[in-house]
């Protein structure tokens, strides 16, 4: 059979569901990086290159960059969402309490599957 017949078998990486507090949140993240986003992340955070430039504006960026390259899925009050660009306004949009929890998952994902990583 040629190439073109063949049934490829998509690679998907791991993925593992952290529930809010108060459990009316699920955030799915993805259990894998490549290198070059370890690269561009460990860039972002390196004070005094790219555009932030303060520590605040580092590690702002820095749980935007992770979100928006970690996070597969966001379920609120039963409201799933899985595009890449309605996750990121989302995001964008959320109160000061998701993004505080959104923050700390962030942080307890990459210590248990990217311990290399410094965590915003």
């Amino acid at each position: 059979m040629g190439k073109r017949g063949r049934q490829r078998e998509k690679l998907t990486a791991p993925t593992t569901d952290y529930t809010s507090p108060d459990g009316s949140a699920v955030l799915t993240l993805r259990g894998s990086m490549t290198p070059a986003t370890r690269r561009e992340y460990a860039e972002l955070m390196t004070f005094g290159t790219g555009p932030a430039q303060t520590s605040e504006d580092r590690w702002q960026r820095g749980v935007e960059f992770l979100f928006e390259r970690l996070v597969a899925g966001w379920t609120v009050s039963g409201v799933a969402t899985t595009k890449q660009k309605e996750l990121l306004q989302r995001f964008r949009f959320a109160s000061v309490e998701e993004r505080a929890w959104i923050r700390d998952v962030l942080r307890e994902h990459l210590a248990e599957w990217f311990p290399d990583v410094e965590a915003p």
